[in-house]
């Protein structure tokens, strides 16, 4: 038994090559960082594996996700983000629809170029500002002609420095259930989301480990996809989540740099 291990680790350890690392709520909460994770991740670049930031995030458009999180003192390259937003903007331009956007204004330069007038598809992001019930009856009214609906994530929570607060799954969920309708869902967990992330890294996801807060979503998701997944307790963690998938996470850990640690000891079998 004990070789067995031994073998399962060096396999994983010549394996990995990727690693994907959420962002909201694992690196940062909001404009604060995770303690530590601006030098966990410069350990974890230093190793020999591609790295990529995956993110749900639809407050914001890429421009300024990356200006926040270079504020915030990490080194992150603009082409090494993929966001929900980019897997709805792909979806879009593959279906050649005209989308009632639901999301943030700030999320909205991300869609520059996609035409809007006379709606026939619905988009649902986090849109706070826009979800009351004009606009949830106009998405409800196009969905019932035929629109497709289009939930860039259905994420029931998300973690703000004042506490919990609703996603859009929520919304989402609402309008399916108004029209009989299931959304298709672009952003995590879906497998085709990872798949789309490790484009280009010359990865298989056998080779990928997932590091994030939503256990479901960032862990449960990259699972599915065949990829390990690392669940750490910031961000929208709360107890028992492990509890909450199955497979069970491959590992939780207190944090990203906990998480970084443990990849560079026993994946790829760094010894300072």
């Amino acid at each position: 038994m004990a070789q067995q291990i031994c073998l399962w680790r060096m396999a994983a350890r010549r394996a990995l090559k990727a690693v994907l690392v959420d962002l909201s709520g694992t690196l940062h909460v909001e404009d604060s960082a995770v303690p530590g994770a601006q030098e966990a991740l410069k350990r974890l670049r230093g190793a020999p594996v591609t790295v990529r930031f995956v993110t749900n995030t639809t407050k914001e458009c890429k421009r300024d996700l990356l200006e926040r999180l270079t504020k915030l003192g990490f080194d992150i390259a603009e082409n090494e983000i993929f966001t929900s937003l980019t897997a709805a903007r792909n979806l879009l331009e593959q279906k050649q629809v005209r989308p009632l956007l639901l999301v943030d204004d700030k999320a909205l330069p991300d869609f520059t170029g996609i035409a809007t007038h006379d709606p026939n598809a619905v988009v649902v992001g986090l849109a706070p500002e826009h979800f009351n019930y004009e606009m949830m009856n106009k998405a409800f009214r196009l969905i019932l002609d035929g629109a497709p609906l289009i939930a860039i994530h259905k994420a029931r929570y998300f973690k703000k420095k004042n506490g919990l607060a609703l996603g859009p799954g929520p919304f989402v969920t609402g309008l399916e259930y108004a029209t009989g309708t299931e959304a298709t869902v672009v952003g995590k967990p879906e497998k085709t989301f990872f798949l789309e992330a490790l484009r280009g890294t010359d990865c298989a996801p056998e080779e990928a480990v997932m590091i994030g807060d939503d256990c479901r979503d960032d862990v449960g998701g990259a699972q599915n996809a065949g990829m390990r997944g690392i669940l750490v307790r910031t961000g929208k963690y709360r107890p028992a989540d492990e509890d909450k998938i199955n497979p069970a996470p491959y590992l939780t850990c207190e944090n990203f740099p906990e998480a970084v640690e443990h990849i560079l000891e026993h994946l790829l079998g760094e010894r300072e």
